[in-house]
């Protein structure tokens, strides 16, 4: 038998298919079913269940409910065994050959390593999607949180395909599918691109054009901003008769889909209103993982003389870090050393918590020094869509494949979410004498102690700043109308940036709500409630999962245990929740420092964000509690990079 999750959910035995009721097994086994093989804590089975109105004996109902999943499977012949009961919840075995959603993934997984055979796989891999998502599961949260992560992973895959058949000159063949597409996802900047260079190489520079046309008034309308940097290029290009290409002249490959609670990997708009702290809007970074094929002979017009300059996305509505911007530019504008080819590049990092928007810095600060760097700039992600660090012969590839050719003068290259400092050393190397920005979450003291680099560390914004985003991207006479509110929305939201551009994108989208009502709904469920259903990227909770996700164990163990301690955290007062020595809690308290999960009052006394709290004691509730002491692993180098 097997499960199908991608559409509406059932189980099949190859030959007949039976489409589940909207019932509570229903909702209980696709909350398993999506989070395959992992223990799915049981408060998160009872959310997705019942929401937020839990039966009076919760505990009981959830075991009912098991119980009634079970007898479903016994009467379509799964065994019954599947539905595992463990410490804190409950765990369902899959594998590809048992459920839809991890065969697509297998697939996805083979193609990127398969070469010729690459299309016909992912286009495999897109045919197990049979319609609506979940269409017959009647829970709330799973629409929520779940169902826009899995969406993305199919779009990705799409967006995949048309760009393959894009660099083999299957220009009309695609615009079928880039057609639907643009149409479904109208907000979905990387699938205008593809049509507009499928249009313009067909030979219908008029429509393509239109198309930009049409993207344009969409985002400006719904969003109240103008297209990134790729279609504005693509537009200029077409204008101009050139061949439209990719920021990197070039398909970006895919790698692998992304997984539970990945962490985003580039922030998407400004400091203050970064949509993440990791992951790059489709379609707006000039980002590579292999080389570029050579791109089809352009319709019209003559060939470039030289490849086009790589350029970083652009951050619209930046707010706020002025002063960090200001130090970072003239650290940038202090570089390159003309006419020194065997000089050093500028070096500088920017290290901070998930959510603080350390990219958008980069990225602003890029852009304010780009004159400096004729070659243009890059932008690699030193992470993978897992969370671990990429091994280092991939990223000396994907930086190869980014710089520009010799001639184009000095570059500045953004190494972005770096986890360990070898990964920046290996590729010092490879960039020249422009200038390398590295972005992480760790404080990377390893690497400022061997090459001088500048360090930028980014904790919560200033009140002032918080404001003026609120005014920046909502009406300031709305703002001033209830300022107490917004100051209190700023406070509900620890003034991070990532928390704050999604309470500011939720309101823009209610203009009749009022902020202080807003904000009692926040608080109502904190941090749950700071994530936006239309893109799972843009979530507190994803951000601040992933973050602690890639601890070790015991600290992150460690960090919700930590929660508990309200106003200043010293060593004596760790060392009391942990259950360790004191000399053992000051190390706790400096790994978690420089991991960006506290911040430094002063020397000797440490806090805790409050909505990093909110998070850790909400985490803390749904895992069932923590073991009763803590182990602080020793700190050691891997392999990979981490540590």
């Amino acid at each position: 038998m097997r499960f199908q999750l991608l559409g509406p959910l059932s189980i099949t035995d190859g030959h007949d298919v039976a489409v589940l009721p909207p019932a509570k097994p229903t909702s209980l086994l696709a909350a398993l079913l999506v989070r395959p093989g992992e223990v799915v804590p049981a408060d998160r089975l009872r959310r997705a269940v019942w929401g937020e109105a839990q039966p009076a004996a919760a505990k009981a109902a959830l075991q009912s409910c098991v119980l009634r999943l079970r007898r479903l499977f016994s009467k379509y012949g799964v065994e019954e065994r599947s539905v595992l009961a463990v410490a804190g919840g409950y765990r369902l075995s899959a594998d590809g050959d048992t459920l839809d959603l991890l065969h697509f993934r297998r697939l996805v997984s083979e193609a990127a390593v398969a070469g010729d055979s690459e299309l016909p796989l992912l286009r495999t891999a897109l045919g197990l999607w049979r319609g609506p998502l979940l269409a017959n599961v009647p829970s709330e949260l799973l629409h929520r949180d779940e169902v826009p992560r899995l969406v993305e992973e199919r779009l990705r895959v799409l967006e995949r395909v048309c760009e393959i058949q894009l660099a083999r000159g299957r220009s009309r063949e695609v615009l079928v599918d880039l057609w639907e597409a643009t149409r479904t996802h109208p907000q979905h900047e990387g699938f205008a691109a593809q049509l507009m260079r499928a249009l313009y190489r067909a030979g219908r520079q008029r429509e393509a054009l239109a198309e930009y046309g049409r993207i344009r008034s969409h985002l400006r309308d719904e969003l109240g901003v103008d297209p990134g940097a790729e279609l504005r290029g693509l537009e200029l290009a077409i204008l101009r008769g050139e061949e439209p290409h990719r920021p990197a002249d070039g398909p970006a490959a895919l790698t692998r889909p992304r997984a539970p609670h990945e962490p985003p990997a580039v922030d998407r708009a400004g400091t203050t209103a970064a949509a993440r702290d990791d992951a790059p809007a489709p379609g707006r970074c000039a980002t590579l993982d292999l080389p570029p094929p050579s791109p089809p002979a352009p319709p019209v017009g003559p060939e470039p003389a030289h490849p086009p300059r790589p350029v970083l996305p652009r951050v619209p509505g930046f707010t706020g870090r002025a002063r960090e911007s200001a130090d970072l530019v003239a650290r940038l504008d202090g570089g390159p050393a003309d006419g020194r080819s065997d000089a050093a590049p500028v070096l500088a990092v920017i290290s901070g918590g998930p959510g603080m928007g350390k990219t958008a810095l980069a990225l602003h600060a890029a852009r304010l020094a780009a004159d400096r760097y004729p070659g243009g700039g890059v932008l690699v992600p030193l992470t993978g869509p897992d969370g671990r660090p990429r091994r280092a012969e991939e990223a000396a590839a994907a930086l190869r494949a980014a710089l520009p050719g010799a001639g184009r003068g000095p570059c500045l290259v953004i190494l972005d979410d770096v986890v360990h400092p070898d990964q920046v050393r290996g590729l010092l190397d490879l960039t020249g004498r422009g200038a390398v920005l590295v972005t992480s979450r760790l404080g990377l003291a390893a690497l400022v102690a061997t090459h001088g680099a500048a360090v930028l560390r980014l904790g919560a914004l200033p009140p002032r700043d918080s404001h003026a985003l609120f005014t920046a991207v909502l009406d300031a006479g709305r703002v001033a109308a209830e300022a107490a509110a917004a100051r209190a929305l700023a406070d509900t939201c620890g003034h991070v940036p990532l928390a704050l551009r999604i309470a500011a994108a939720r309101l823009l989208t209610r203009p009749k709500l009022r902020l202080a009502d807003y904000t009692a709904w926040l608080r109502r469920d904190l941090p749950g409630r700071l994530a936006l259903p239309d893109d799972p990227r843009m979530s507190v909770p994803l951000a601040l999962d992933g973050a602690l996700d890639r601890l070790p164990g015991p600290l992150g163990e460690a960090h919700l245990r930590l929660a508990r301690l309200g106003g200043r955290i010293t060593p004596a007062g760790a060392a009391g929740v942990l259950h360790v020595p004191e000399t053992r809690a000051e190390e706790v308290l400096e790994r978690l420092l420089d991991a960006g999960l506290l911040d430094e009052e002063q020397p000797g006394a440490l806090q805790m964000n409050p909505l990093f709290r909110a998070h850790a004691l909400h985490r803390a509730a749904r895992t069932g509690g923590l073991p009763p002491a803590v182990a602080v692993p020793q700190r050691r180098a891997l392999p990979s990079g981490a540590t």
